[in-house]
């Protein structure tokens, strides 16, 4: 296969862990006889000192072209002013509207010998295996903003069509899970959780009938998953209680550096990034931990380039390196600790030939 990858380093520990999902696509490519070709551009931070806008239309053209897009992170101190007109979060948000990627997929499965790392009980983490599908594109992130005099307003809103095909996503999910599909609101305060909660009902029934569907609140299903994570398996919610959501379920992990992500649409490109922030307080430091973007570049190989059994093979050899023994500093409790680029070796060394 040949495919055309466009990277985004991005801001902070962004370019190094890049650099490492490139050095494991490269990998992949030498073992399985692909060639993918790789292109860069700017995002974020980086893209505002350069051009003064966060998501260059150059950006824009390139992402558009590939066929898969590989993300590092954005943000950091320097931009970070509130009242700032641009930032460098608007240009994610731009982009994944201008792509139309819509859903979020972020796994969360657990390495036995990093048990103990997690702040919750061996014993409950037995078993986790979640997906949690994010709305992306709408809610109150995209909701009209203003200030009048003292009081800030922030619009939140969701239309029927935005909620069903997150919601089929899901489904089609779950079904090759363990067909089951939790989905979260805040229905007894909310209009639009109230939206979700209907909308959710009529389409597993009438379009999923084999899923078992459960609603939860978001404050009770953020006690569930620190106290039974194992009990679900495919979590859909809305933009803001995802976002959320999803790094609580990441320390069930142990770190936020272990767990990848997958931004995807109808069409076009996929967008594949770890779940961390940009880490200005390690950047250029050989310490960010790259599995979360190298998991990532197994979503990308899976999702967008229909390469499955490379996917897997990526996926086998970070837990094989684990397992054995690599970490770096955020994994490596009171252990000796690997760079981000030796954890990398480490980690494509059990590729194999």
């Amino acid at each position: 296969m040949q495919a055309q990858i466009t990277l985004l380093p991005g801001d902070g520990i962004g370019p190094e862990v890049v650099g490492a999902g490139v050095d494991a696509l490269m990998a992949i490519a030498q073992r399985f006889g692909h060639t993918f070709d790789i292109d860069e551009a700017l995002i974020g931070g980086a893209a505002i000192d350069a051009s003064g806008e966060a998501l260059p239309e150059a950006t824009l053209a390139k992402c558009r072209a590939a066929d898969a897009i590989l993300l590092g992170a954005v943000g950091g101190p320097k931009w970070s002013d509130p009242s700032a007109k641009v930032r460098p979060e608007q240009g994610l948000l731009a982009l994944r509207k201008a792509l139309g990627l819509y859903a979020n997929l972020r796994p969360v499965q657990l390495h036995p010998v990093l048990a103990d790392l997690a702040p919750v009980k061996a014993d409950r983490l037995a078993g986790v295996d979640l997906l949690v599908v994010r709305e992306l594109t709408g809610g109150i992130y995209f909701g009209e903003k203003r200030r009048e005099g003292d009081t800030a307003f922030d619009g939140c809103s969701y239309s029927v069509a935005e909620v069903e095909r997150v919601v089929r996503l899901a489904a089609r999910l779950a079904a090759a899970r363990k067909g089951r599909l939790t989905q979260v609101d805040k229905a007894n305060v909310l209009e639009t959780s109230r939206l979700w909660r209907q909308v959710t009902s009529r389409v597993i029934e009438s379009e999923f009938p084999a899923i078992a569907l459960e609603h939860q609140l978001v404050d009770s299903m953020a006690m569930h998953l620190i106290a039974k994570p194992a009990a679900y398996d495919v979590i859909v919610t809305e933009n803001l209680f995802g976002d959320i959501l999803t790094d609580e379920a990441a320390e069930l992990a142990g770190s936020l550096g272990l767990l990848p992500s997958a931004s995807l649409g109808d069409a076009g490109p996929g967008l594949y990034e770890p779940i961390h922030g940009s880490a200005p307080d390690i950047a250029g430091q050989d310490k960010a931990n790259p599995v979360g973007t190298i998991l990532s570049v197994a979503l990308l190989l899976r999702w967008s380039l229909k390469l499955d059994a490379e996917a897997t093979a990526l996926e086998q050899a970070v837990a094989r390196a684990i397992e054995k023994g690599a970490r770096t500093a955020d994994i490596a409790g009171s252990g000796p600790a690997l760079g981000t680029r030796a954890m990398t070796a480490a980690i494509l060394a059990e590729l194999g030939d």
